[in-house]
């Protein structure tokens, strides 16, 4: 339990869809930050993922310090359970806890769309607006300097 008063108190935070930070990539795929750890007193992070029908995602990885939950809402989304990949439709969810190799692609040709839960939540939108800088400028990054920006971000390769 980590509320221990006997009465609630006044603490919701609202804030409008038009004032919800996002990053587009080059390939079209949009990520909206819906509900980052800033909001959210770090308890979890919530990102929707518009993906284009551009293929793309993220190779096999893990997390030490968050899970990670995906939710397919439309489309189909190529989901990686650490043992094999899934072609995953509206509806269904991965649950991913720490230390859990997981991936995820759009390899169907048509927009998919998802929300990614990351819990407790950390700063994620910085590292997605950190590669969309880099794929949007065509920097060149060798193996030691992807290494280090997942390090930093807390990704691990698988």
């Amino acid at each position: 339990m980590t509320y221990s008063r006997d009465a609630g108190e006044v603490s919701a935070r609202y804030r409008p869809g038009g004032q919800v930070p996002s990053v587009t990539y080059p390939s079209g795929t949009h990520v909206v930050f819906t509900a980052p750890g800033s909001a959210t007193n770090r308890q979890y992070g919530l990102f929707e993922w518009n993906m284009s029908g551009t293929p793309g995602g993220a190779d096999p990885h893990f997390h030490r310090a968050f899970s990670e939950s995906f939710y397919v809402m439309a489309g189909t989304v190529r989901l990686f359970n650490g043992d094999a990949w899934v072609d995953a439709v509206q509806g269904d969810f991965l649950y991913v806890p720490q230390g859990g190799i997981h991936a995820f692609s759009n390899e169907s040709g048509a927009p998919a769309r998802m929300l990614i839960l990351f819990a407790p939540a950390p700063p994620r939108e910085k590292y997605f607006t950190e590669l969309a800088e880099i794929r949007s400028s065509g920097r060149t990054m060798t193996g030691q300097d992807w290494l280090e920006l997942w390090a930093r971000h807390d990704q691990f390769p698988a």
